[in-house]
């Protein structure tokens, strides 16, 4: 398989565990555990897809500081290409302090250089030869953002296929230009807060007839109740989700955008790839942090049953 082209944020993720309760200003809360692994939605999904054989280079900044170095160094050892990780001794690499309960979870971001991405970034010749490129966390990247339609027409244009996972948006706006985008895109990944803020919808079904009207490929990730996509408009498909003794549920969107991704790459039937999302979305829950536990090709047939 060819290539695929992530472009996107790198931070690191320091986890708390255990948390009972949301902090207030002026309290105090105790976590039962503590993690420092690789975070952020894109590194995380970069580091998914090889974990499942797919080849994938990476494109983003860091600081010049021990944070961008752990990146780095997580990436290449996760047999990613950084040779598109750009290195910047004016920024300082982003963090985020995730809160982590029973049933949900809380994150608190220092952007740092998130944000500094732009779409220029992304050269010809990284396209080149490539399969895919897949962007998380819209809403932050706001540089990248700006270059998105050139940056979609340059990898159109080199042949390769384009996916988005929103992400979160902090301001609260939920635009930023992504309606414009969707139609120039293959799939769209968001999760159900996502998918009903962008559209304004009341329910997941509904922003699933909305959203697919505007992109050929929707997957909706809703959480304990598993994923539902489109495709191409016929009619909804849905996955529930795997049961799996969950440690910490950090990251298993993202999880969940690689294992689809890979199924979909490989040409695989949308609801075989809903599957596959789903179940490395479950399996990355087995251990703190988005990346320690994530599921290899043999781990996601396993618990599947065989080959979607």
């Amino acid at each position: 398989m060819k290539p695929v082209v992530v472009a996107g944020e790198l931070n690191v993720d320091l986890i708390l565990t255990g948390i009972d309760g949301p902090p207030v200003f002026g309290g105090e809360i105790l976590a039962r555990g503590l993690c420092h692994t690789p975070g952020s939605s894109s590194m995380i999904c970069a580091m998914g897809l090889a974990r499942l054989g797919t080849l994938v280079r990476f494109v983003g900044y860091v600081g010049d500081d021990e944070r961008g170095r752990y990146c780095v160094d997580a990436l290449a050892r996760a047999n990613v290409d950084v040779h598109g990780v750009i290195v910047d001794p004016s920024l300082e690499t982003g963090l985020t302090v995730a809160l982590s309960g029973a049933g949900d979870r809380a994150l608190v971001t220092y952007a740092g250089a998130i944000a500094a991405l732009r779409a220029t970034d992304v050269g010809d010749d990284t396209l080149r030869g490539a399969a895919h490129l897949h962007v998380s966390s819209y809403f932050l990247q706001t540089a990248l953002r700006e270059g998105w339609p050139d940056l979609i027409a340059r990898a159109r244009g080199a042949g390769l296929t384009v996916s988005l996972d929103p992400g979160h948006d902090p301001s609260g706006h939920w635009d930023g230009g992504l309606r414009d985008i969707l139609p120039r895109i293959d799939v769209f990944l968001p999760n159900e807060v996502e998918a009903l803020a962008i559209t304004g919808a009341r329910d997941v079904d509904a922003a699933l007839r909305e959203l697919s009207t505007l992109c050929p490929t929707v997957a909706i990730k809703t959480g304990a109740r598993g994923c539902v996509g489109v495709q191409r408009q016929d009619a909804p498909v849905r996955v529930p989700a795997y049961a799996i003794d969950a440690v910490d549920t950090t990251g298993a969107g993202d999880g969940f955008d690689a294992g689809f991704l890979h199924a979909w790459l490989n040409r695989l039937p949308l609801e075989a790839c809903l599957r596959w999302g789903a179940a490395c979305g479950a399996l990355s829950t087995r251990a703190l942090g988005g990346t320690p536990a994530q599921a290899s090709v043999d781990d996601v047939l396993a618990l599947i049953g065989g080959p979607a």
